[in-house]
């Protein structure tokens, strides 16, 4: 199983930026998805996360600047964030899970680093 986040990088506040997350070797249908966060010295938050079904939430912190989004014929989850603040600087980690009603698969990715600085 792999899941292969970008598009992180550098951005001016009030900028933008659209974080990918490929998945491989899961029937990522089947997956609830999710986009956590860590800021240096903090704990790993959940940012967003969208359902098989497409329902979707999202942290008080960024209602209304992100969206969440998800591909199942390309296997991709997507994380729109708009009017970016330097509090949104962190490592952006994507997230899939699975209960099957007696197992729960649970995979992560290796991050992809956001920096809002002017």
């Amino acid at each position: 199983v792999q899941l292969q986040a970008s598009g992180g990088g550098l951005v001016q506040p009030g900028g933008s930026l659209r974080l990918s997350c490929a998945a491989s070797g899961i029937i990522f249908s089947m997956y609830g998805m999710h986009w956590y966060r860590q800021a240096p010295g903090k704990q790993r938050e959940l940012v967003a996360g969208i359902t098989r079904g497409g329902s979707t939430n999202y942290a008080d912190s960024v209602k209304g600047r992100f969206t969440i989004s998800r591909d199942n014929a390309k296997k991709t989850l997507y994380l729109q964030m708009n009017s970016l603040e330097p509090e949104d600087t962190a490592l952006y980690y994507c997230n899939a899970d699975y209960y099957s009603g007696r197992y729960t698969y649970d995979y992560w990715g290796q991050g992809t680093l956001v920096t809002v600085s002017s």
